[in-house]
């Protein structure tokens, strides 16, 4: 307070690295990718599907026969609505994240690395007819690395629940989803590869702090079982 008056403390590098602030304001990068993915769903949806789907969209046997671009392409567009903002959602969390403490040119790397390479783990999986449209793989991909960078990390579009958490549950359920063998259109196979792919970049971001970033982040489950273990044993004896 100055003179009476209330004044807004800039956060210090200190505040940044404890992982409790909300500031998710470096996403540039981040942002256009957003924009690329809400221009190129619209365009799927409203008039443009034939040439989405012809020309656009990946399938490994389209691979096989000279559409190279459609791994990069096909990131942006997205089934509906729901896939669109759901995907919007998480990366604006983890790529912020990521373009913050890392640099745009790593943030993009991330992403198409990620992108394409879940997407060529798909098609060994669920084989080359199968088409795979949206950037779920290469946003697991950025969750993985926010995992390791800022663990702590909360935004109020998860409630305020810690990204390492968030991150690391994602996973969880699908790599119970692939062995349990979940129907669906949904690629659980390249989630998984994609977060896998994730985990070297979070690596070489945290300098050094990756290994201390995942105790924090099992820390985290290890609590949040416990609470949901807590929770349904309070719930037997009132029933």
């Amino acid at each position: 307070m100055k003179n009476g008056v209330p004044t807004l403390k800039k956060p210090s590098k200190e505040d940044s690295q404890n992982g409790f602030m909300v500031d998710e304001s470096n996403m540039k990068w981040t942002s256009i990718l957003i924009i690329i993915c809400i221009l190129a769903s619209l365009g799927y949806w409203f008039g443009y599907e034939s040439f989405v789907e012809n020309h656009l969209v990946y399938s490994g046997t389209g691979l096989a026969q000279g559409a190279l671009w459609t791994p990069i392409t096909t990131l942006f567009v997205h089934f509906d609505l729901a896939h669109l903002v759901g995907n919007i959602a998480f990366l604006s969390v983890f790529g912020s994240v990521v373009e913050k403490e890392s640099s745009g040119k790593t943030t993009l790397t991330a992403f198409f690395v990620g992108g394409v390479g879940s997407l060529l783990v798909g098609t060994v999986y669920y084989g080359l007819s199968v088409t795979m449209i949206g950037a779920s793989g290469a946003i697991f991909t950025l969750a993985a690395a926010a995992m390791l960078i800022k663990p702590l990390k909360l935004s109020l579009l998860f409630f305020f629940i810690p990204l390492g958490l968030v991150a690391l549950l994602y996973f969880i359920f699908n790599v119970f989803a692939v062995l349990w063998e979940f129907g669906g259109n949904v690629g659980y196979i390249a989630h998984v590869a994609g977060f896998l792919i994730g985990l070297p970049f979070g690596i070489a971001v945290s300098e050094g702090e990756w290994l201390k970033n995942l105790g924090i982040t099992i820390l985290l489950l290890a609590v949040f079982v416990a609470i949901i273990y807590v929770i349904q044993i309070s719930l037997k004896f009132l029933v």
